[in-house]
């Protein structure tokens, strides 16, 4: 037998295994380029990807609004690399009080000084101010016509109305649209709640009964509709500039794109998948995944990330073992304590879901799809009453989760552990 830990919460839980059951432990790829974070900035902003320099695609007298992540994204340390993009346009001629910055909350609520003064560093705290974008406030969302998916773009008015918008962010695996960073400052970013919902419905299948669209999960874009129709929408707002951010295993900056919203924002997948996108050999008989302990682990919602993640290392009907403190029980709002406990089965869950769709809908659904396709254990302390109609088992410990999964299966099953959940994507070599 051998002993693991892995997070949960704020500490972390043991466990031991037959070694010889073991086929791989899911982590991030060693990555270093050798610089720091202000030099991988600096480097960036210096050798654009498809754009000459951004302070030599402004003049003077341009007005320039910069999209910036919410505090739910603060992982991607903005007051690091947002004063040097300011830097960057001051040297084009652009004087201060001809740059806005909005920040890209999509249907998030608005934020507090507090956490505008984390996003901006205390150094442009002083001099700028944050606008948060409001995706109801029809009177400051211009109209600029529809994809070809059908959906109505409706974006913010005033980062419409300035000469350049430039879109900052990070690159990480994203449950919908394959990757996040890029056009997804702008949609969802600062879009319209109609539009952003437009969108996010073509997370299902054509036809009831289909479910998810299995095209669209994380690392998928080629055929994924919500990453193209994404990208249709930010075609028609033409941002100057993207800087997105891509972070190592330790937390800190490991690498930085910038330039064409699109060329660098493919040049920023594939550096994604050189650290978090794990090559497996075969899928497993049983997924034992940790969420990442707190904040990742907060909440049900925030938890869903892991489950899509164990989705792609589990056979049909393998075993999921989640280790998910979920101090603060579901998470999101109203709609998925909805979806979860009013419903006992995945279908007319699904047809609630298409009849009104919202995120925190989807979300709530795909826990309940992931429990209807694997037997589903949750190590977590979240109260089982919440998720029993979803057909998710809770218990307290591992040793009482593979008690479970032993007797019901046996000793011998090929398991695959991912300490790091949210973040790795497991990727089968073909």
């Amino acid at each position: 037998m051998q002993t693991f830990n892995m997070h949960y919460g704020d500490t972390t839980l043991d466990f031991s295994i037959n070694e010889n059951n073991l086929l791989q432990i899911v982590k991030s790829n060693p990555f270093n380029l050798g610089m720091t974070e202000d030099e991988i900035i600096l480097n960036s902003l210096a050798n654009p990807i498809g754009t000459p320099r951004l302070k030599n695609i402004v003049k003077p007298g341009n007005t320039v609004c910069i999209v910036i992540p919410d505090a739910t994204r603060a992982w991607q340390k903005t007051y690091k690399f947002l004063y040097r993009i300011v830097e960057e346009l001051n040297n084009g001629g652009i004087l201060d009080k001809d740059i806005i910055f909005i920040s890209a909350t999509g249907t998030h609520r608005k934020q507090t000084e507090e956490e505008h003064k984390s996003l901006l560093g205390s150094e442009l705290y002083k001099r700028f101010k944050i606008i948060d974008h409001d995706c109801l406030d029809n009177d400051n969302l211009v109209y600029l016509g529809k994809t070809s998916y059908g959906t109505p773009v409706r974006i913010n008015k005033l980062a419409m109305d300035c000469d350049h918008i430039v879109i900052t962010g990070g690159i990480v695996y994203h449950l919908l649209a394959g990757w996040a960073g890029g056009k997804k400052s702008i949609l969802p970013g600062i879009s319209s709640y109609e539009t952003i919902m437009a969108n996010h419905a073509l997370s299902l299948g054509e036809n009831i009964g289909d479910g998810s669209n299995p095209l669209v999960k994380s690392g998928s874009i080629a055929n994924n509709p919500v990453h193209k129709d994404m990208l249709e929408a930010t075609g028609f707002v033409k941002p100057s500039f993207m800087f997105n951010v891509i972070m190592g295993p330790d937390g800190n900056i490991a690498a930085a794109v910038s330039g064409d919203y699109v060329e660098a924002h493919s040049a920023g997948r594939e550096l994604v998948n050189k650290i978090d996108g794990v090559k497996i050999h075969k899928k497993a008989d049983l997924v034992i995944a940790s969420a990442g302990g707190y904040p990742k682990d907060i909440n049900l919602y925030q938890s869903s990330k892991t489950m899509i993640n164990m989705n792609e290392a589990a056979k049909d009907g393998a075993t999921l073992i989640l280790l998910s403190q979920c101090r603060e029980g579901l998470g999101g709002d109203d709609d998925i304590k909805d979806i979860i406990l009013n419903y006992d089965n995945i279908l007319d869950r699904e047809k609630s879901l298409r009849e009104r769709y919202s995120i925190s809908k989807f979300i709530g659904y795909y826990a309940c799809e992931i429990a209807d396709k694997y037997d589903f254990i949750m190590v977590s302390d979240i109260d089982q009453a919440l998720v029993k109609n979803a057909h998710i088992k809770v218990v307290s410990t591992i040793d009482e989760a593979l008690n479970i999964v032993y007797e019901k299966r046996g000793k011998n099953l090929e398991t695959i552990l991912m300490p790091k959940g949210a973040n790795t994507l497991p990727i089968l070599e073909e």
